[in-house]
C-alpha cells in the first residue's frame, strides 16, 4: 500500500450550508479550491470542525461525492468519520469506498468508555471491511477519553492498513510515545492542534490536521514548508507569529471559530449548524483584531 501522499498540512473541510441548512453546493466548491490552492496537502471530509456530527448518512454523500469531483485527485481525500456502532462505522467506511475516498479517518466512539480490547476490535473490525483503504486512527480526548499509545502501536502493528493516526491531545509526551512506539514500521502521526505544528514535526510528525487551513492555508503550510526545507528557525517563527490568531480563537464555542474565521475573510460560508451559533461582541473583535496582524505581518514581509 503506497502511503507516500499521506503528509502535510491535510485540512478538516468546513460544510458550507445555507440558511435551511443543506450544503451550499457552489460555496463548498470554492472552498475546495481556496485550500488547495494555498497549498494543502489533503483534504479530511467530515473532521470535527466540518460538524460531521450533526449530518446524515445521506447528507455525507452528497457533500463526499461533491469535495471529491471538485478536487480531482489533486490532493488525497480521506472520509472522516465517528461511530458509535462498529456496523455503523463498516457502512460509512464502505461507503467512502464506493465514493473514491483516497483513505478514513476514524474516531473514537464518543459517549462510550470501551476497554482497549473493544476499542481494538471495532477499529480493526472498520479497517478490515475496507482493506485497499489507508486508515488513519484520530485520537481526541473530547470524547472522554484518550487512545492509549500502546492500543495505537497493536493496531499499527496488527492491521496492514492502519497506517497512521491523528492526535489532538495536545500532550506532546503522548505524541512522542506513539512515534516511539511505531518507529519500527512504516507509520505516519499527525498532531492536530494548529499550534503545534512545528513541535510535532520536531518529534517525528509527518504534518497536522489543521481546522484553519480552511481560511489561513498559505499562513500554516509555510511552517510546514519552511521545516521541511530545513529551514527550522524559520519554521520556529512562522508557528509563533501565527499562534495568536488561533488560540484567540479558544474563547469562541466549538465548533463555530472555523466558521466565524472564514467569514471574517469574507468566505461567506454560512452560520453553523444549530444549536450552534456565530460568536459575536468582543469574541468575534478578537478573533479579527489577531487575523488582521498576522495578515498584516505577512503583507508587511
Amino acid at each position: 500500500m503506497d502511503i507516500s501522499r499521506i503528509k502535510g498540512i491535510i485540512v478538516p473541510l468546513l460544510i458550507p450550508v445555507n440558511d435551511d441548512e443543506t450544503v451550499n453546493e457552489p460555496k463548498l466548491r470554492e472552498v475546495v479550491d481556496r485550500v488547495i490552492d494555498g497549498g494543502v496537502q489533503g483534504i479530511l471530509a467530515f473532521g470535527s470542525n466540518s460538524e460531521f456530527y450533526m449530518l446524515t448518512d445521506d447528507e455525507m454523500e452528497t457533500i463526499f461525492k461533491i469535495i471529491v469531483d471538485e478536487t480531482a485527485d489533486r490532493v488525497p481525500v480521506f472520509f472522516g468519520m465517528g461511530p458509535i456502532r462498529t456496523s455503523h462505522g463498516v457502512k460509512l467506511a464502505k461507503m467512502a469506498q464506493r465514493l473514491g475516498a483516497f483513505g478514513i479517518s476514524v474516531l473514537q466512539p464518543m459517549f462510550l468508555k470501551p476497554t482497549d480490547k473493544e476499542l481494538y476490535d471495532h477499529f480493526k473490525t472498520i479497517a478490515e471491511a475496507v482493506p485497499e483503504l489507508p486508515m488513519l486512527l484520530y485520537n481526541n480526548p473530547r470524547v472522554g477519553y484518550k487512545l492509549n499509545a500502546s492500543l495505537v502501536s497493536d493496531l499499527a502493528h496488527d492491521v496492514q492498513n492502519i497506517v497512521g493516526v491523528k492526535d489532538s491531545s495536545g500532550d506532546l509526551t503522548y505524541f512522542e510515545e506513539v512515534v516511539r512506539l511505531t518507529s519500527d514500521i512504516e507509520f505516519r502521526p499527525f498532531t492536530g492542534k494548529d499550534t503545534l505544528i512545528f513541535l510535532g514535526l520536531c518529534a517525528g510528525s509527518y504534518g497536522s490536521v489543521c481546522s484553519t487551513a480552511n481560511g489561513l492555508a498559505e499562513q500554516v503550510v509555510d511552517i510546514y514548508n519552511k521545516f521541511e526545507a530545513g529551514d527550522y528557525k524559520g519554521s520556529r517563527e512562522a508557528q509563533y507569529t501565527f499562534n495568536p490568531a488561533r488560540l484567540v480563537q479558544n474563547k469562541a464555542s466549538f465548533p463555530v471559530a472555523t466558521k466565524d474565521m472564514a467569514n471574517l475573510l469574507g468566505m461567506n460560508v454560512g452560520k453553523p449548524i444549530l444549536p450552534s451559533q456565530p460568536s459575536s461582541g468582543d469574541v468575534l473583535a478578537g478573533m479579527k483584531t489577531e487575523m488582521d496582524k498576522l495578515l498584516g505581518t505577512k503583507a508587511a514581509n
